[in-house]
């Protein structure tokens, strides 16, 4: 595995420490680790960014510091992950899919025999069961046959590629927890985008990997919340951001519009689990969402809210219609969950789209969007 070391990983490493510094890796040992990851005010947004894969992953072989909490020993390990995707011809997408599961599983330790917190006969990165025709414990215990054992399985659920990491992993794996897996995805993309030169932020296999395109979802698992082209926009236009986050003229916008006319779909950017839907309009009088607003009458007009793994909450509003939803339904990313319009105050067709960390609703958790979907590889498009 003399892979090339992809250009500026050292200041990746060094900045990724600083940022794992602060999380904990520990806990008790029982049949799953249920890890603190998923706090988004440990995550450096800067590490998301990279070259989409093109210096290829590091090898596992060379010289790797510890990072944070983890140990060199860790760090090789999901190195490893890695390059076995890479070898067998599998996106990154599988790559964040099996680190974030392995994390999950044994925190990135290939284990042995745990005594009585063992979990039956689980064991290695995986906690794979010899009993249950993973392989030898001998086998399960070599992270290269377990993370190939654990790709084979992988390839063969039924679109494992669209499927929300923790539903693709939980088919793997059938753990006792299925929901456990999601929190891990956001530090996962990470890790892969450091081993890897960014290739969260790609699509493609390993072979031929380019970087996201807006309408593509991207290995990390995040995508635009719109097309590419649509009504009120010429097939060959890139979308248009038009009033922007926190802007001078808008101090209060807490979020980005993009420029769409009404009746284009709108997409969840992310899975995760429908948090909100409402009619949101603050001018005195009945509330009538489903016809076309105007500046001035206030609100959002018809809103959605989902929640997203690392406590990541998105906004869309001023939709032409009630969206065919309710809290609790899940949805997976690029999945069609409204349709845009100019309902609230809105001055015309537009979807106005926000992003808030720690699962806040208030302005005081808002952050650009342009500059968070771009980190994840999923831009919005160019400013007007």
């Amino acid at each position: 595995m003399n892979l090339p070391r992809p250009r500026g990983v050292v200041a990746l490493l060094v900045a990724l420490t600083a940022t794992l510094a602060l999380l904990c890796c520990g806990g008790a040992v029982s049949a799953l680790f249920l890890g603190t990851f998923d706090n988004p005010k440990d995550e450096n947004l800067n590490l998301l960014g990279g070259n989409c894969g093109a210096g290829g992953p590091i090898d596992p072989e060379s010289k790797l510091p510890s990072v944070g909490s983890y140990s060199k020993e860790q760090i090789k390990n999901a190195a490893i992950i890695i390059n076995v995707g890479k070898q067998l011809k599998l996106p990154p997408r599988a790559w964040v899919i099996a680190v974030a599961t392995a994390m999950q599983e044994s925190n990135l330790r290939n284990l042995g025999h745990l005594g009585s917190r063992n979990d039956h006969d689980s064991l290695g990165l995986f906690q794979q069961r010899p009993s249950s025709g993973w392989g030898s414990p001998a086998q399960v215990t070599d992270p290269v046959f377990a993370a190939t054992k654990f790709y084979g399985k992988l390839k063969k659920v039924r679109n494992w590629e669209s499927l929300p990491l923790t539903r693709a992993a939980q088919r793997v794996q059938i753990s006792a927890y299925p929901g456990a897996y999601a929190k891990h995805e956001p530090i996962a993309t990470q890790i892969v985008n450091l081993l890897a030169d960014g290739a969260a932020n790609a699509v493609g296999n390993s072979l031929d990997m380019v970087c996201a395109s807006v309408g593509q979802v991207s290995a990390s698992g995040w995508t635009s919340p719109l097309a590419a082209s649509g009504k009120g926009l010429k097939r060959s236009q890139k979308m248009v951001v038009g009033s922007g986050f926190r802007t001078a003229g808008r101090p209060n916008h807490q979020g980005v519009d993009l420029i769409i006319g009404t009746g284009n779909p709108v997409r969840s950017v992310a899975s995760g689990v429908v948090s909100r839907v409402k009619c949101d309009e603050t001018f005195s009088g009945k509330k009538d969402c489903d016809v076309a607003g105007y500046p001035g009458k206030g609100g959002c007009g018809w809103m959605l809210e989902i929640r997203h793994a690392g406590n990541v909450m998105t906004r869309y509003c001023h939709l032409v219609q009630r969206p065919k939803l309710q809290p609790g339904d899940k949805v997976a990313a690029g999945q069609v969950v409204a349709v845009s319009g100019t309902s609230g105050n809105s001055s015309g067709p537009h979807l106005h789209f926000e992003v808030h960390l720690n699962n806040d609703r208030s302005s005081a958790s808002a952050v650009d969007p342009v500059r968070f979907m771009a980190e994840r590889g999923s831009p919005l498009g160019a400013s007007q």
